[in-house]
């Protein structure tokens, strides 16, 4: 959390053993920043730059982690985008490296997310399925879309941009 959520820090836990692993930051695509060929996550910036912390979590540095993680939550913008080639598919970048690390699911993003409605709906979606187990993750996570479009303190939280760019890769059943 806070100046804790480094590169370094993430690449140095043991995290063979967590069942849910949940990143929220900012996602990065290929080529978003000059010189990242590869797309990432943000993470706290070092004090001073160097080859084992430069501040961003890329899909290689992911794949190498070693995860035996039900799920991993990337409540970040484009955690769902391609790995930046030309021939990229969706899904190949952020969430296939995650899966390759051990993740038996994950909840990406197509495109920029509203901060707001990303908290929301990470928060929602926990807690749904903690007073349900059942139920699994898919439905958790669409009852917490159908909350957040019925709120009408925040009408604009009914329009797609703002729940629908979440989706369940993998595993989407009881947890």
């Amino acid at each position: 959390l806070a100046d804790a959520a480094t590169e370094a820090n993430v690449r140095s836990l043991d995290l063979s053993a967590t069942s849910i692993v949940a990143f929220a930051t900012h996602g990065l695509l290929s080529g978003e920043l000059t010189g990242l060929a590869e797309p990432a996550l943000v993470m706290t910036p070092p004090d001073a730059a160097s080859s084992a912390d430069d501040g961003l979590l890329t899909a290689s540095e992911i794949a190498e982690l070693r995860l035996s993680a039900d799920w991993v939550i990337l409540s970040a913008c484009n955690t769902a985008g391609g790995d930046g080639g030309a021939d990229g598919e969706g899904l190949s970048g952020l969430a296939r490296a995650f899966l390759y690390a051990g993740a038996r699911a994950i909840l990406v993003s197509h495109w920029p997310v509203r901060d707001d409605a990303a908290a929301r709906l990470t928060t929602d979606t926990l807690s749904i399925i903690a007073d349900d187990p059942t139920i699994g993750r898919s439905e958790a996570l669409r009852r917490a879309m159908v909350s957040l479009m019925d709120d009408e303190r925040d009408l604009s939280l009914a329009h797609p941009s703002a729940w629908a760019p979440f989706v369940i890769v993998g595993e989407g059943g009881p947890s």
